[in-house]
């Protein structure tokens, strides 16, 4: 059984999150732009798991996904915009747009990473330090078949009793997936040493590559050592 991952304690977790900031400062490679076409043969999947800056740190540190972008979806166009979705009454949620090769990871692969290492699935309308409907717990399916594979992957890990709480995560139809502003993108690489960063999404990383070395690309596997 997988626990479930938990914000870390400051006391033992902090140091060692500043030191992965300072390596992370030094060599990791942004990722390819938002606007960058799309691959041949690529798909598209959408999850929405608290603040979209450890959303896309986690997808975008997998081998397989493209890009992963932040952005909002469950709402308007009109309401696409940080300051409006942070009121809380726009229907949408932070998102995270990722482009994958599916000849390389799965949508159940990816699937897997959103309930065990992204974010934590037993919280309703919030994530850590994060309160409100724009940090819920959605999977935005884009398919029959994406939203039939959530629905196993939410049977199965109840199954399992995987977590200490009921999974509360909701499936939306995707609608609409509009990318956020542009200091949003790549964030928590640009600012590893931003204590939010340091603090909610640095261990994350590190999760990640604990529960799915196989998973983790070259140099963010370094970084999470």
């Amino acid at each position: 059984m997988t626990p479930r991952f938990r914000l870390p304690r400051l006391a033992g977790t902090v140091l060692a999150a500043l030191v992965l900031a300072l390596v992370a400062r030094a060599w990791l490679p942004l990722p390819a732009a938002a606007d960058a076409p799309p691959p041949a043969g690529t798909e598209r999947a959408v999850f929405a798991g608290g603040c979209f800056w450890g959303m896309e740190l986690v997808f975008g540190s997998l081998r397989g996904v493209v890009r992963a972008t932040p952005g909002f979806s469950g709402g308007s166009a009109a309401t696409a915009h940080y300051e409006i979705v942070s009121t809380g009454t726009t229907h949408h949620a932070e998102s995270v747009e990722v482009i994958y090769d599916p000849k390389v990871i799965s949508y159940d692969q990816l699937l897997q990473v959103y309930f065990r290492v992204a974010h934590d699935p037993t919280e309703l309308n919030r994530q850590g330090p994060d309160e409100g409907t724009q940090y819920r717990s959605t999977v935005f399916y884009a398919t029959p078949a994406q939203e039939n594979a959530a629905k196993a992957a939410i049977a199965q890990l109840t199954q399992q009793h995987a977590f200490g709480a009921p999974i509360v995560t909701t499936l939306e139809p995707l609608r609409a997936f509009y990318p956020a502003e542009a200091y949003h993108l790549h964030y928590a690489l640009r600012h590893p040493d931003d204590p939010y960063i340091v603090i909610n999404d640095l261990p994350k990383l590190a999760h990640l590559k604990q529960a799915y070395p196989q998973l983790v690309k070259p140099q963010q596997a370094a970084l999470a050592h």
